[in-house]
């Protein structure tokens, strides 16, 4: 056939509401209600319940007008037919629901958001169902070649969606030229039309084969037993989905052997989002938990020997070396031959100042007035006592070792004193509302021997010293019994003796990287949590910018009203950049932190009775002599709200 040389371009996506539908979005998963709710009103928004509980983006139904269906012979004497009228035509009369309860359901779902849809089988039921507007109409299989029944359907100038069950190529072309040529908006869905059907007759290869052959957004109808197929289906390209959902596999009817019961159904669009988030872009991108794993298992040029300032570098004196926090090996070729800028101590890494050609971080650090501190470790406290103009206190972020470090009790600094608490302990992960007993009591005593070093230390800098605390709940999988973990973290903290320090625990990102893996971070995200939280406890917290930008943006909420709620118990900020759900601790500019209005909100809602300290919190910032630190802290002179404290408007981004 050759109609498609002589039509327009069909479009590449079609809209269902405000969800578009093609390559490149998101499948549009439709849960199949059909007939199963066997005539029950009642179970059909159950039905719903469980569609909408899963994820599903539309619910269906189906809609007869019996005598425009059938014949009257076979509607009145279906014993007389084939085997399957005898079996279909008595259900479909006792399942058969009016249309005041069509009005209902279709209402009901609109409540929860769920778009309603419906496969109409005749044309009074296209009347019938022109009611409610839907955004989509669904053409059966059965009716792929009803063309009086399409034509009545494209009257209502909405997008189609036509099962290809039971249909040779050649009439699937018949029906798709025939929509062309009147201009219809509509989608093809591959289907095998037995109930069930078995997996060496799904065919699944003819998804890519539609996709090319007829140019229209491509879906798949399934009706096999299991999920597995189906989400082999969007990974060949579906962009619609349809499966029937049941409550009992069990009961009688027609479809209910083919349904997915709701955790199946369940199951199936967490399946569908996983591969859609696993698909990515072809770009090749480095995680955070792989940056982790770099800086740990990679090497870093290393001088295998001393090296005198001026000596020509030789490959002799050049070796790899783990961390890989320097400059990459690959780099070997550039550095031999080169002359010694410095005098090299055996076994000190190379730095990029060795080669000459370091775009330098700013010299001078800007003289905020606000509390603004650098984040650092223990050991590093000398070279920060060098830093000018000088910060008004030090972060520490401590590991469990860091608890041995020894102070000078005689040393006195003129700053004030943040410590991180910290977040691992022999192997195992910090976890004040882990259900497990034996981790919630290792991790209580791992907090109180913080405040307890954190108390010892204090005498060396000014003021009270703040403890930032991770709540915890974290875990592989998701854990939804936030109420118990959070009771669990209720009464660890009320089991700390936190006397001579402010406790700040701080707001966790939906996903956080332990042990070099993503870990889901069940509670601490959600504003009005941690607010009830810190009340309870009469605690203020530490907000972590970046870490609230991942948690709106995962879970689709105003990232500014997110500001609003925290904003007034918090005590310390933690400033950096963000992207996605995933990507924390990005340079300033690097992300999609909005830190114009940020911080015009912060101006409005910070406590105005106590100063508000603040850190930059780039990823490893700390290297390079604080070189990604200072880089933060220019890009973050431009806000007077963090040069001059709270108050003054903040300049807008260019």
């Amino acid at each position: 056939m050759r109609w498609r040389h002589v039509v327009a371009p069909h479009p590449a996506l079609i809209h269902a509401g405000v969800r578009r539908i093609g390559p490149g979005e998101p499948a549009f998963i439709i849960a199949e209600i059909g007939v199963n709710h066997n005539g029950s009103a009642e179970r059909a928004k159950q039905l719903i319940d469980a569609a909408h509980a899963a994820g599903a983006d539309a619910v269906k139904f189906q809609i007869r007008h019996l005598p425009a269906t059938y014949q009257a012979d076979v509607l009145e004497h279906p014993e007389l037919q084939e085997q399957s009228f005898q079996y279909l035509i008595p259900l479909l009369k006792e399942f058969e629901l009016s249309r005041d309860a069509y009005r209902e359901l279709f209402g009901y779902a609109r409540g929860l958001g769920v778009i309603a849809i419906a496969s109409a089988f005749d044309e009074p039921s296209v009347d019938f169902l022109s009611e409610f507007s839907p955004p989509l109409y669904k053409v059966a299989s059965a009716d792929l070649i009803n063309f009086p029944l399409i034509e009545r359907l494209l009257k209502e100038r909405t997008p189609l969606v036509l099962s290809t069950g039971m249909a040779t190529r050649d009439e699937v072309d018949e029906t798709a030229a025939f929509l062309h040529r009147r201009r219809a908006t509509f989608a093809l869905l591959h289907c095998q039309s037995t109930y069930p059907a078995s997996a060496d007759t799904l065919n699944l290869a003819m998804i890519s084969k539609l996709k090319s052959r007829y140019g229209v957004p491509v879906g798949y109808s399934g009706h096999e037993l299991g999920i597995l197929n189906t989400i082999a289906a969007v990974a060949l390209g579906a962009s619609v989905i349809e499966r029937h959902i049941t409550l009992d596999r069990t009961l009688v009817g027609p479809d209910h052997a083919a349904s997915l019961e709701p955790a199946a159904f369940a199951a199936l669009v967490k399946g569908i989002r996983e591969y859609e988030a696993a698909f990515g872009v072809p770009v090749r991108r480095i995680s955070r938990g792989e940056v982790a794993n770099r800086l740990t298992l990679r090497k870093s040029l290393a001088a295998s020997s001393d090296i005198p300032a001026g000596a020509i570098i030789t490959r002799a004196m050049v070796t790899a070396k783990s961390p890989g926090s320097g400059v990459s090996p690959q780099r070997l070729y550039e550095l031999v031959g080169r002359r010694a800028r410095r005098a090299i101590p055996a076994d000190e890494m190379f730095a990029e100042s060795d080669f000459g050609r370091i775009a330098k971080a700013p010299a001078t650090l800007p003289a905020f007035s606000s509390a603004w501190g650098l984040k650092a470790r223990f050991r590093e406290l000398d070279r920060l006592s060098e830093i000018r103009p000088r910060p008004k206190f030090f972060e520490f972020h401590c590991s469990y070792g860091d608890l041995d470090v020894a102070f000078d009790p005689s040393r006195r600094y003129p700053q004030g004193l943040v410590v991180h608490a910290p977040e691992y302990f022999g192997g195992k992960v910090v976890d004040l509302a882990a259900v497990d007993p034996e981790l919630w009591e290792d991790s209580i005593r791992v907090m109180q021997r913080t405040i307890q070093k954190t108390r010892e230390i204090a005498g060396n800098f000014t003021g009270t010293p703040k403890v930032v605390i991770h709540v915890g709940g974290m875990s592989l999988e998701p854990n939804a019994d936030h109420a118990v973990l959070l009771k669990r973290a209720e009464e660890a903290f009320r089991r700390l003796d936190t006397a001579g320090v402010e406790i700040l625990p701080e707001n966790l990102p939906p996903f956080g990287w332990f042990f070099s893996g993503l870990w889901h971070c069940n509670v601490f995200g959600d504003a009005d949590e941690m607010v009830k939280f810190c009340g309870r406890l009469g605690y203020r917290m530490c907000l972590d910018l970046s870490h609230a930008w991942l948690y709106t943006a995962h879970h689709g909420l105003d990232y500014l009203e997110y500001l609003k709620k925290a904003a007034p118990i918090a005590s310390h900020l933690h400033i950096a950049d963000g992207r996605g759900s995933h990507k924390e601790g990005l340079q300033i500019g690097e992300g999609d932190v909005p830190f114009a209005e940020a911080f015009r909100v912060l101006a409005q809602y910070l406590p105005r009775d106590r100063e508000v300290t603040w850190v930059p919190e780039i990823w490893q910032g700390q290297l390079d002599d604080y070189r990604h630190f200072r880089i933060a802290l220019a890009k973050l002179a431009a806000y007077p709200f963090l040069m001059n404290g709270v108050g003054p408007e903040p300049v807008r981004e260019a």
